[in-house]
């Protein structure tokens, strides 16, 4: 058995059971305990368990009380979050009129889009600039401008994107889970999100494997209001709720 195919195994029988041992691990899987215990450890490295003494337990709901800077979220889940930002890419048409959500992985996004003929209007700085260098025809959302984050967010930002209809939208969010929903630290960035999901025909919600079954401080929509752009879900029920891409 393949490596890949043992951990999505154990994680399977994690989020079944809830815990399981090292040696319950090796009689399912007829292998080693070092193997096991190898695998393990990765999958705690990863953040789809925790690495318990003579085993694992599942990952409880994890709370984001802080939100990291763009230069420190621009060095987590490179890989992840580049191959969910070129399908992201991929799916707008030159006849779209598409919103993008300041954030990292919708940054990555825009260095896909290269002299399309769509309309794209943003709340990102950094967006807004690498679609401009890439021949797109953009429009920046004006507002008060996040130094953190670099997002434009706020009560003038909300009530400019009332007067667009849009066909796709492409948003970040800090958590996702089945009760909260899409959950971010910001109310005035949650303001923004919710607006965009009301103005737009379709949204994606672009977010890798580390941000399911974390809740943050206000929710901007219900899992079933977006679309799931994701390297891997790793909670089974979510697919029930709504569409999920997983691109890896």
């Amino acid at each position: 058995m393949l490596s890949q195919e043992r951990q999505s195994l154990i994680l399977d029988i994690i989020k079944e059971q809830g815990s399981v041992t090292v040696t319950r691990l090796t009689e399912i899987l007829q292998t080693s305990e070092s193997t096991v215990r190898r695998d393990l450890s990765y999958l705690a490295n990863k953040g789809k368990i925790n690495k318990v003494h003579g085993g694992a337990t599942a990952l409880g709901q994890e709370f984001i009380k802080l939100e990291d800077n763009i230069e420190e979220k621009l060095t987590k889940n490179t890989d992840e979050k580049t191959k969910i930002a070129q399908y992201a890419a991929s799916q707008v048409q030159d006849d779209d009129f598409v919103f993008i959500d300041a954030g990292t992985t919708t940054l990555l996004m825009t260095t896909f889009i290269k002299n399309s003929k769509a309309t794209f209007v943003t709340n990102g700085v950094d967006h807004a600039k690498q679609l401009a260098k890439n021949g797109c025809n953009v429009i920046v959302l004006g507002g008060k401008l996040k130094q953190s984050t670099e997002a434009i967010i706020g009560l003038v930002a909300a009530k400019n994107l009332q007067n667009y209809s849009f066909t796709k939208a492409f948003i970040g969010a800090n958590g996702i889970s089945e009760k909260q929903g899409y959950t971010t630290p910001d109310t005035e960035e949650a303001m923004l999100k919710a607006v965009t999901i009301e103005k737009s025909f379709v949204t994606y919600v672009l977010a890798d494997s580390s941000k399911f079954d974390k809740v943050s401080a206000v929710s901007f929509g219900s899992v079933d209001c977006a679309c799931i752009v994701t390297d891997k879900c790793p909670n089974a029920k979510l697919k029930k709720l709504t569409v999920i891409k997983e691109v890896l």
